[in-house]
């Protein structure tokens, strides 16, 4: 039987050893984190029945997944820059996008696997090719070892896309600063009375804020804003008081609940520079290595990302037990499959990162839900 090294343990990685286990395949993930615990694992996802929920069926973690799932966090609202409404969905619970969180989504596929099948605290400094498809795995441990089969769901900044691929992720134009508001009803009652039971986009052409609210009452918000690297280089994120300052004023003229969201924050706002692969990216074949997830098709945040690698995962894992020992002919398969998927949905990502915050934004996201959704609201403060 091959041997299957799977580099991280993010939702692609991990399906993709779930999946192989239900069809008796062993594997190994290897991940740089000290443990499951050693950092959060982001806010929350919406996990589409078109693809996300698929890949979980396939790994047969459905019912685990209905049980975390955020009860009405499917409610999204758009609001303009004073508060008023635009555009309103509520959470009627028979939507296709249900919310859970991330670190939760990923416990339940944690949980589903053997005992040591994820190596915690090996960070991988080097990758090479050893002959007949094979490649040996060196970490920061001093640990190596030699698989029939690398499988890249290591990230944007992937060790093993080198071996496949010269791309590199480039700068979109767009960063988000990150911050929450935590007991919002309570505490920030304005605030969380914007945001709503689900998700919130105030959005502009060029700055935007994008909220959710979480299951313990958290308002998790980002700043959406289409700025040369050089202007966030210019602000001291180690001051968070000034960085959070700075970017507030950003918002100058928003309705007060609104620019609260960051001014108030009560979080070190953290910068998230996005970047992205290009569209359409693939590689030739090379026996022995593939890629996943962000390390095969990083793209803008569209919704996507986490679905497409849980779908990258199950398909994968599909194909290799479809194919017995024949390794190539099941990555033939996958990546075939995966670089028709993965380009579709990137340029979905770049024309959603237009409608909002391009120069028709909001209504460009506004006309966008409202042909999903249906007609929307007499806007009201």
């Amino acid at each position: 039987m091959p041997s299957i090294t799977i580099l991280g343990a993010g939702l692609g990685g991990l399906v993709l050893a779930r999946v192989l286990h239900l069809h008796g395949i062993p594997s190994t993930v290897y991940e740089a984190d000290a443990s499951a615990a050693a950092r959060t694992q982001g806010g929350m996802l919406d996990i589409h029945d078109t693809d996300g929920q698929l890949a979980l069926k396939t790994a047969g973690l459905f019912e685990e997944f209905r049980q975390i799932v955020h009860e009405g966090g499917q409610a999204a609202r758009m609001l303009d820059t004073q508060g008023a409404l635009l555009f309103e969905e509520i959470d009627d619970g028979k939507g296709g996008r249900p919310e859970v969180r991330r670190g939760e989504l990923r416990r339940i596929l944690l949980e589903s696997l053997p005992e040591d099948t994820v190596q915690w605290g090996h960070k991988v400094t080097a990758l090479r090719a050893v002959g007949e498809g094979r490649h040996e795995v060196t970490f920061a441990n001093g640990k190596t070892v030699t698989s029939s089969l690398v499988v890249g769901a290591d990230g944007a900044w992937s060790k093993v896309r080198p071996l496949l691929s010269d791309a590199k992720p480039e700068y979109t134009g767009v960063s988000y600063v990150e911050t929450f508001l935590h007991d919002a009803d309570t505490r920030h009652p304005a605030s969380a009375a914007a945001v709503g039971g689900g998700a919130m986009y105030a959005l502009t052409p060029g700055t935007g804020i994008t909220a959710h609210r979480e299951p313990d009452g958290a308002l998790h918000t980002y700043v959406q804003l289409e700025r040369p690297r050089e202007w966030f280089d210019a602000i001291d994120f180690d001051d968070a008081d000034a960085a959070r300052a700075r970017i507030a004023t950003e918002l100058a003229g928003w309705a007060p609940a609104l620019a609260a969201l960051i001014a108030d924050g009560e979080a070190a706002p953290v910068l998230r520079t996005i970047h992205s692969l290009p569209a359409g990216h693939r590689w030739s074949r090379v026996p022995g290595v593939t890629l996943l997830g962000d390390a095969a098709h990083l793209m803008a945040p569209s919704g996507d990302g986490a679905n497409l690698a849980m779908v990258d995962g199950a398909r994968l894992g599909e194909a290799i037990a479809a194919h017995g020992e024949d390794l190539e002919a099941a990555l033939v398969a996958y990546e075939e499959e995966m670089f028709v998927r993965s380009a579709k949905a990137a340029i979905d990502a770049i024309e959603m990162q237009r409608l909002c915050l391009g120069p028709e934004a909001p209504h460009g996201l506004l006309a966008f839900f409202t042909a999903v959704v249906g007609p929307r609201p007499e806007p009201r403060a």
